[in-house]
């Protein structure tokens, strides 16, 4: 080589990287026809790392520093080049720079839902979504199993592989758990501990170490969450008999305030049928354990007060006395704690 041929090459005096752009994990410093001076400066930052790579094998790693490349600190590339221990000539050889940083708030799903066996719903399928978050903590298997001599290598790359890894690890996870829906639901934390611990060796494998993992929702089809909510209700409903007698007897004064009194309560809830018929049976048996409790001698002795009287006028019935006593609320005779007290007598002896 010719003195201006020599002149007219170019040499490298400082080797850094200052990561202009987000989300960059591995970056390979620009050569092009340009070598490495002897004596040059390596500035490796805090939280990243450097590789040389020379003739297609790593030669050397270099964590946070500033190092002057000399034959001390490239012991393998030299042994590498077989050069001498002068070591005076430049060098040529490709630079990765690698981001160490913690990757935050990286977001995960299941994009299809997941079929599982469960010990409540029987086959359901659900889906789940959350947050994890990662380093590169060994450069050199990055380098070897991911990101290879690509000019740069990104965090999206990256994880278009690793939604895939998250996905099938959770599919495995649950469907081989044997924990109920209900329970996965109710424990997001400790599901999360545990596909965490089942994906950190896949994640060290490639160089990288899973810093965390939060499972943030666990939701099922909408046809089988209406059916969960409906089965929720009828457990907070409880005895059925009871909660229908309870809406029978709040169904009364609603009557008393229709034109047509008991009638109305069809159209005041929306329910006649269903509730006429369940206060004609509240009343029929009402009226049965009172008459299978009177003693037969006592007949007599009920006809003779029944006799002085008369009749029982209409006014005595329990439509007609809630009917009046709603009205003296209204007009402010009486307070509404004597009503309430006086419907809950009423109500009392009506349905037993």
């Amino acid at each position: 080589m010719g003195l201006g041929s020599f002149i007219k090459k170019q040499f490298i005096d400082i080797l850094q990287w200052t990561e202009d752009e987000d989300g960059v994990l591995a970056w390979r410093f620009p050569m092009q026809e340009m070598e490495i001076q002897n004596g040059a400066s390596l500035t490796v930052r805090e939280s990243q790392m450097a590789v040389f790579v020379n003739e297609g094998k790593i030669a050397d790693v270099f964590g946070p520093g500033m190092y002057k490349l000399t034959t001390q600190t490239l012991p393998v590339l030299t042994y590498l080049k077989n050069w001498d221990k002068l070591f005076e000539s430049p060098f040529k050889s490709d630079l990765y720079f690698f981001s160490t940083r913690v990757q935050l708030s990286r977001k995960w799903g299941t994009p299809q839902p997941i079929t599982i066996r469960d010990q409540d719903f029987g086959m359901v399928r659900l889906r789940a979504f959350g947050m994890y978050s990662y380093k590169l903590v060994d450069p050199k298997l990055f380098y070897t199993e991911i990101s290879g001599t690509r000019d740069s290598y990104t965090r999206d790359q990256l994880e278009e592989q690793l939604r895939n890894l998250v996905v099938s690890t959770m599919t495995a996870t649950l469907g081989g758990g044997g924990v109920p829906f209900l329970d996965m639901a109710g424990n997001q934390m400790l599901l999360g501990d545990k596909m965490k611990e089942a994906m950190a060796p896949v994640f060290t494998k490639y160089g990288l170490a899973l810093d965390n993992f939060a499972v943030e929702n666990i939701s099922l089809p909408e046809e089988l969450q209406k059916a969960i909510d409906t089965r929720i209700s009828m457990g907070m409903i409880g005895n059925m008999g009871t909660y229908t007698q309870y809406q029978t007897a709040n169904a009364i004064p609603l009557a008393a305030q229709n034109e047509g009194g008991l009638a109305g309560i069809g159209a005041g809830l929306g329910a006649g049928l269903n509730i006429g018929q369940a206060m004609t049976q509240a009343m029929g048996n009402a009226m049965g354990q009172a008459q299978a409790a009177a003693p037969a001698a006592a007949a007599p002795a009920a006809a003779a007060p029944q006799a002085a009287t008369g009749a029982a006028p209409a006014a005595d019935a329990p439509e007609a006395r809630l009917e009046k006593l709603k009205g003296m609320l209204d007009k402010g005779l009486i307070s509404q704690a004597d009503y309430d007290t006086a419907k809950a007598e009423i109500l009392k002896k009506l349905i037993g």
